[in-house]
């Protein structure tokens, strides 16, 4: 299938464009899409009109967002709207094919988790800590089943996130991750304990991206180095999956 046309200062998700889905993260030369940060009003909805109007130039009327509590609550999109909704108390979304939904989360270290099948089904996470521990993409795999699209036939990308080597916790939050205790704080790798799950779940192609928001932090917010601002991921059925 034909790639969707980008936005400029994004990076891209190679593996969900072969599939026909617009997939990417926005970079802090993009700007920050957070709401909860001391920046005008006006700049940061001028960002998230950006986002709005290229989904709408390919035929996209719909935008699903959710305030993220760093959970594993799931909102599983159904057709009878348009424009841009914001749901309460989720970490993720789920939409069935057909339904010309874009979905978007807000991340700044915690990983971004693309879930998309060639139907044109697809879920998006957002997968903090918490989110691992609770399995969240295991949840999504399981939406998406539930939609007739199984797991052998799904392809999963992670995207830019802060690294293992970079993030540190402490033994108990360690001990929910890993089912080990350090004797103090320790790294750990959530994206590749999320592949993990994925795959114990039946999920084939998985792919992560070599970004580390900490690490290229010149292109990336990143919590843990003190940024404010966030960027998000979102995604999206391009052109070909609309005809």
């Amino acid at each position: 299938m034909t790639a969707p046309p980008l936005p400029p200062d994004v990076e891209p998700v190679p593996e969900l464009a072969a599939l026909g889905f617009l997939a990417y993260t926005t970079t802090r030369a993009f700007g920050s899409l957070g709401t909860a940060t001391d920046q005008p009003v006006r700049d940061v909805m001028a960002r998230w009109r950006t986002v709005t109007d290229h989904l709408g130039s390919l035929g996209v009327a719909r935008l699903a967002t959710a305030a993220q509590v760093h959970g594993a609550q799931l909102l599983v999109h159904q057709p009878g709207w348009t424009g841009w909704l914001r749901g309460s108390a989720a970490d993720g979304h789920v939409c069935r094919a057909g339904l010309r939904t874009a979905a978007a989360v807000t991340v700044a270290d915690c990983v971004p988790i693309f879930l998309a099948h060639p139907s044109g089904a697809c879920a998006l996470l957002h997968s903090g800590w918490r989110g691992t521990a609770g399995r969240i993409v295991q949840a999504g795999v399981d939406a998406l089943a539930a939609l007739g699209c199984p797991a052998g036939e799904l392809t999963v990308h992670l995207g830019p996130a802060i690294c293992g080597d970079c993030y540190e916790v402490g033994p108990e939050v360690h001990a929910r991750l890993t089912g080990r205790v350090p004797p103090g704080p320790a790294p750990v790798d959530l994206r590749a304990l999320i592949a993990e799950h994925a795959s114990a779940r039946g999920v084939d192609r998985i792919s992560v991206s070599a970004a580390c928001t900490r690490c290229d932090n010149g292109r990336f917010f990143s919590h843990r180095a003190g940024d404010p601002g966030r960027q998000i991921s979102l995604i999206a059925p391009g052109p070909a999956l609309l005809a």
